[in-house]
Parts: structure tokens; sequence; C-alpha cells
């Protein structure tokens, strides 16, 4: 397929827009630091009167995706608000207006690294000790995500499988770039459950429910006026797409190695077109988040 436009950074494209929703990893940061031009762009943006809210599928509060990118150097003022993946399911945990989320008991037991325990604290769930006496299970990723597969768990979701388990997924990636380390992210076990013909209950990126909370923070403007940036074809491309808003790739993330490119070089279009072919095509495409 022939690629879409590559332009050589948001300076092309923010007079079409009144709102963004960005991605953070592969875009803004790799885990440890900003991506050069970064800050400038986000200053630019805000000089510009651009709205800029950040949409990560982080499986835990955005209080705390605050503190991290402050600690990696991206001032809070740069950016107007954060909405996490953890969010979005803490909203639907608590609000229970939906099918998926209205017939959950009220026990649940907790996969994932030490760092996201307590993801649903303070919604009047109880966490057991037991996988056998819970009523659903809540992952938000890998206990140890440097060394583990999703080939360790299988004997645990084939347990979850026979009991009828729901997995409440609170990062549906698959895998996140760490410094200079691909890792594998939560999406990986939630994908393994329905592949054996368990339910999985998807909180974040590509998934609708993530954009509505999104919405509802940019009241009052159209979707027209609304684009996405991202560097996954998965779940920031797919999902811009799937609401009806634009979406625009950002090459140099964790397409980079695919691409043969680093962060901030344009593509061979060629090369990104193959790379394309049977993914929704993006509105356009970006180096990096630079102006």
């Amino acid at each position: 397929m022939s690629a879409p436009p590559i332009h050589s950074g948001m300076r092309d494209i923010a007079p079409d827009y009144d709102g963004l929703i960005l991605d953070l990893w592969g875009v803004v940061h790799n885990g440890k630091r900003p991506y050069p031009g970064v800050l400038d762009c986000f200053a630019r943006l805000k000089d510009a009167g651009k709205r800029v809210l950040l949409l990560s599928n982080a499986p835990r509060q955005s209080a705390r995706v605050h503190v991290q990118l402050s600690g990696l150097g991206v001032p809070r003022d740069l950016y107007e608000d954060v909405v996490t993946s953890g969010d979005v399911a803490r909203l639907a945990l608590a609000r229970r207006d939906d099918a998926d989320h209205a017939r959950l008991g009220r026990r649940f037991f907790f996969i994932g690294p030490e760092r996201d325990h307590g993801a649903i604290d303070g919604l009047g769930y109880e966490q057991t000790a037991a996988i056998e006496t819970a009523d659903f299970v809540v992952v938000t990723g890998l206990i140890d995500d440097e060394s583990e597969t999703a080939a360790d768990y299988a004997p645990c979701l084939a347990g979850m499988k026979a009991r009828g388990q729901p997995l409440l997924c609170l990062n549906p990636d698959l895998s996140v770039i760490r410094g200079e380390s691909e890792i594998p992210c939560a999406g990986v076990l939630g994908e393994a459950y329905e592949r054996i013909g368990g339910k999985t209950v998807w909180h974040g990126k590509p998934h609708a429910r993530a954009y509505r909370v999104c919405f509802e923070h940019f009241a009052g403007i159209p979707k027209s006026r609304l684009a996405a940036v991202g560097d996954r074809l998965d779940t920031d491309i797919a999902g811009a797409r799937n609401v009806g808003i634009d979406a625009y790739l950002v090459s140099g993330g964790v397409l980079a190695e695919s691409l043969g490119i680093a962060y901030g070089r344009a593509p061979d279009p060629k090369r990104l077109g193959a790379l394309l072919a049977g993914h929704p095509t993006p509105s356009g495409v970006i180096p990096g988040f630079v102006w």
C-alpha cells in the first residue's frame, strides 16, 4: 500500500485541531527520558492554544503518572491532564453501568508487579489471596516483566477458564519500550486468555471506553477537531480510527526498529507502506513528537 503523508512535525498538523490525545511511551519518553524536541513541542502547542490530553495504557492512576513525568523532566504545566487505563478501569468498576462490569462480583485476585498493587483500592472490592475464591482477576502486567513471558501463565489462565473467571486487563499493550528494550505488558495475558476461550474485559487503547473518557474531558469540541498521536498501530492508530477521529503515527517509537530508523528520523515511504499493510491507515506520519 502507499504510505500516508509524512510530515516534518506537529507544526504541519496543529492548525487543524483544537484537542490532541497524546500517547506517552514511545512518543513523549522511552521510560527513562523525554525524546529530543518533545518539551519544545509541548511548549509551542501550549502557546498556540492547543489542549493536550495524555492517554496512557498505564494500569495505575493518573496521579502517579504525573509524578513519573515530573521525574522524567516533563513539567506539569506543559499538558492539560492524563487519563490512564487504570483511571478508565476504576471509573468502570465504580459506575458498573455496562454489562461487563454490572455482573461482576466483589472479590478479585491480582496479577501484576508490586508497583501496581492497590490499583482498584477504595472502590468497595475485596482482594483475595487465593485465586480459586475470586469472582474475577485483575491483571496489570507480568509479575516480573523482565524475565517472564505469557507462556509462564498458561496453567493459571487454564484454571481461570475452567472456573469461568473474567480477566480485567488494565493495560492492553502487548509490549512497551523501556530504555532500549521491549518489555511485555498485560495485553499478552489478555490475548492469551481470549485464545483459550476466556473472557477478557479490556480497559485502555484501542477500546472505545478509554476514548469516551477523553471525549468527556473535551466536551464541546467536535470530533473533527480532535486527533490522536501515537506510535502503535494496534492501539493508538486503531483505537482513534475506531472512534472516528484522526490519528497520526510517530514512526520513531515502537516501530523504529522495523523501519530501520531512529527517533526523529523520517521513514522510507515504501518500507512504511509495507509495514502498514493490513492495519488501519494513519491520517499522517511524523518522525517524532517534535514541532
